[in-house]
């Protein structure tokens, strides 16, 4: 079990690889779409190298293992949660659990509720075990509908086959860039509130390139691929030709007065991995989702992409950053950081609603990250994956906390709201998209810690002061009224509004 985590947050399966690979072929050269594609793959290959977590949110670990009538589930429980606490002190999985109520992290990623494990019996003598590990990034672009609904750009969606993909495209819209696209998303069709979810994660175990043995479903899938990558989202919502790489439906039975329609959205970095076990040893015998070939996205093709940057303006910033600097910024400009950089998330935004900051942040950066990290011996800490969370989260809070402290930039992904971009005008400030998922490429650019505060928080959620080298992100919203992400959802909105009357 412990190898199947490790293996599971570092090594992205074969059908994964090969779907970002023709991801890639398909993009313009030259686009920021294609210079965010070649850091995922870079980003891929460095998580290989270092063996190190693709992206710093390790996400919900879900399990579904099969197993032999008469197997002690109690000790393979156990098993799992050694295997899970193991991992996390190792710096393989980042400390995910905390409390709902006292906002307490486990340290250790156990706790009520987590890791989650389904077990099902089978009449075979050996064990399967599957593992997705889900970040919450994505975990929030999830959807249910309950048909019949009204869908803003789509109309009525029916209690039929039109209003499922009605459904389906919608949740693929309404993801934008917030949950890491391109992405991939499993389907349930029917059932209940809760079965209904649960048969759309189950479609995420499915091999992104099998066939459904559904007739009906299978044209739908190939529809809702077809017409997601027409709405011109693309990678990291940078506008694109890439916005969905896979599809998977499945269906069961319901209730004549309800019709629910879930869908389970994943990010690119579709962490899932499954093993067949001797049921006698608990020896590996077979490593699933790693048939076909393996995209090892060698360091030559990737630097080669790479260096096809934007033809757009690049700009060199350290703080303190002053008011001038910002101004002069427009969307479109690619920013290298040196020096300070400050992360700070979900509780450090609104613990500095009513405190103080723990340091001077006037002319300062804050990147919204949850990193992975671990100490050493000697007590120092180290940056293990370091990429950017959903900024979303922080709108209530951003606009105010800049202002409030003088911060002058903001790094995460996806964009914000009116309210911050309200206030990147009115205070001169800048948010910056850093390319989500993409934990080792960012985490080679730290080149120390400088220290942590708020810790008590957890790490994840503490604040960590770092020095950074070459740290490079997009300007998406800037101090003149102009957002890429307001742009591209305008833009797909009208385009997915045109598949209004296209009846399945």
């Amino acid at each position: 079990m412990y190898k199947l985590v490790v293996e599971t947050s570092t090594n992205l399966p074969n059908d994964v690889r090969r779907a970002i690979q023709a991801a890639k072929q398909k993009e313009n050269a030259g686009t920021t779409a294609a210079l965010s594609l070649a850091t995922i793959t870079k980003n891929i290959s460095m998580a290989d190298e270092n063996v190190s977590p693709i992206c710093q949110d390790t996400g919900m670990p879900t399990f579904k293992i099969k197993v032999p009538v008469g197997a002690n589930q109690i000790e393979m429980k156990k098993a799992i949660y050694e295997a899970i606490e193991e991992a996390t002190k190792n710096g393989k999985l980042r400390p995910n659990s905390v409390d709902s109520i006292t906002g307490e992290n486990s340290g250790n990623n156990l706790g009520p509720g987590t890791p989650i494990i389904y077990f099902e019996q089978w009449e075979k003598d050996e064990i399967e075990a599957r593992l997705v590990l889900k970040g919450g990034g994505c975990e929030n672009k999830n959807m249910q509908y309950s048909l019949p609904a009204e869908l803003d750009g789509l109309g009525k969606a029916g209690r039929d086959l039109d209003g499922i993909r009605k459904c389906i495209l919608h949740s693929v819209y309404q993801a934008q860039g917030q949950g890491c696209s391109a992405g991939f998303i499993g389907v349930g069709i029917g059932g209940d509130r809760i079965s209904s979810a649960s048969l759309a994660k189950e479609q995420l175990f499915r091999s992104s390139e099998d066939v459904n043995p559904d007739e009906t479903l299978r044209k739908l899938e190939d529809y809702v691929m077809e017409h997601a990558n027409n709405l011109g989202i693309g990678t990291m919502g940078f506008g694109g030709e890439a916005t969905l790489l896979g599809c998977k439906i499945g269906k069961s039975n319901r209730l004549p007065a309800s019709f629910f329609v879930s869908v389970a959205y994943n990010c690119w970095a579709f962490r899932r991995l499954g093993v067949t076990l001797d049921a006698t040893t608990g020896e590996i015998k077979e490593w699933q989702y790693k048939d076909g070939e393996e995209i090892k996205f060698i360091e030559e093709e990737v630097a080669a992409a790479t260096e096809e940057k934007p033809k757009t303006r690049e700009v060199v910033l350290e703080a303190p950053i002053t008011e001038e600097q910002i101004r002069e910024l427009k969307v479109g400009d690619v920013v290298i950081i040196n020096g300070d950089l400050h992360t700070g998330r979900d509780a450090i935004h609104h613990h500095l609603m009513d405190h103080d900051a723990p340091i001077d942040l006037n002319g300062q950066i804050i990147y919204h990250c949850g990193p992975v990290m671990l100490k050493d011996e000697a007590g120092e800490w180290h940056v293990k994956a370091a990429g950017p969370t959903t900024s979303i989260r922080e709108e209530p809070y951003q606009g105010d906390v800049m202002k409030k402290f003088g911060i002058r930039a903001v790094i995460g992904k996806g964009g914000m709201g009116p309210k911050t971009l309200k206030a990147l005008g009115e205070h001169g400030g800048v948010y910056l998209n850093a390319i989500g998922g993409a934990a080792q490429y960012y985490a080679d650019c730290i080149k120390k810690v400088d220290g942590v505060d708020l810790l008590e928080f957890g790490v994840p959620e503490a604040m960590w002061h770092l020095k950074v080298e070459g740290f490079a992100a997009i300007v998406t919203m800037d101090s003149h009224g102009n957002s890429l992400h307001a742009e591209v959802d305008k833009t797909s909105f009208e385009k997915l509004s045109e598949l209004k009357e296209k009846v399945f």
